[in-house]
């Protein structure tokens, strides 16, 4: 099992959150996406360490032993990047590299945007920059998608998703922290089952992503939080559409783009019509890219820092 850092409380706007850092000089934070922990960093802390920089790894708002406001709007963009801000204000650091995966990339993305003098650097794995659009996401995603895809199912369903992913959490978690699912036949599910039902599976396509021990964390750190305070980050989307139309749609910041071949989210084409000064690159595999390919991402971040960011 690899080696972690020990957790630290932090208070930061008006919260606080559980951090796990390591190392000395330049600033570089690594956000987790869901439902996830900032255990997901594991195999990327000894050697950014290494390499000789501060290395920051917060467990977000509503996740692990970190503050878990009850009021939905508490997890809305504002508050995710003010966090954030907030961190770097606790260290001493006017601004960092941000490194996201996941949900982590979506406030990563905005944070740059929307504070922009407190960001360096981004590095961003899975998930491009989401583009506003004339609609509101979680309205066109239902007509789109329906009622059963899982990001309308958290806002239309509101505790329904958090009660049966809790209810069987290491189910759950086991099933979704798979690799090489695109090896291996399609699972035979219901139709129309919303991801939900996932939780109620004894096991899914793919091979484990993790160790027992290693899964435990998450599952320990999930049985203690609960789900909604993740699952409250989505219910912010359209909110976070209003939120984010005061603000230019651009990425000035130096970025690393970094996805998954097999990933169920899809890569960008437009991307770079956002950010001007983007790097990208992929590797064979799905969605957990750090998890499941730690030293080509390792690799990968390393070499970008070097170059854009040296410690």
């Amino acid at each position: 099992m690899k080696k972690f850092p020990e957790s630290t409380r932090v208070n930061t706007n008006g919260i606080e959150l559980e951090v796990f850092a390591s190392g000395q000089g330049k600033p570089v934070v690594l956000c987790h996406g869901w439902p996830e922990h900032a255990y997901s960093w594991r195999h990327q802390i000894e050697p950014l360490t290494n390499a000789g920089y501060h290395v920051i790894a917060p467990n977000q708002r509503g996740y692990g032993h970190s503050t878990k406001p009850d009021a939905v709007t508490e997890y809305d963009i504002n508050h995710l990047t003010g966090d954030l801000c907030g961190l770097l204000d606790h260290y001493g650091y006017d601004d960092a590299v941000f490194v996201g995966h996941d949900w982590g990339a979506i406030v990563v993305w905005n944070l740059a945007m929307m504070h922009p003098d407190r960001v360096s650097g981004v590095i961003n794995l899975s998930v491009p920059f989401m583009e506003r659009g004339p609609a509101e996401w979680v309205g066109f995603w239902e007509q789109a998608l329906g009622g059963d895809f899982y990001i309308v199912h958290f806002n239309r369903q509101p505790g329904v998703a958090d009660a049966a992913f809790a209810e069987n959490c290491e189910n759950f978690l086991r099933n979704l922290y798979r690799t090489n699912q695109w090896n291996h036949p399609p699972p035979e599910l219901p139709p129309g089952m919303p991801m939900i039902g996932m939780a109620q599976l004894e096991s899914m396509p793919g091979d484990p992503l993790m160790s027992d021990e290693e899964l435990k964390v998450f599952v320990d750190a999930f049985n203690h939080a609960g789900f909604t305070g993740g699952i409250n980050w989505y219910r912010n989307f359209s909110r976070n559409w209003e939120i984010i139309g005061e603000y230019e749609q651009t990425i000035t910041q130096p970025a690393l783009m970094i996805y998954g071949e097999y990933d169920m989210v899809p890569a960008s084409d437009t991307l770079s019509d956002h950010v001007a000064d983007l790097e990208t690159v992929s590797f064979p595999c799905g969605h957990w890219i750090q998890q499941e390919r730690p030293d080509e991402t390792n690799t990968a971040i390393l070499d970008w820092l070097s170059r854009r960011y040296p410690a």
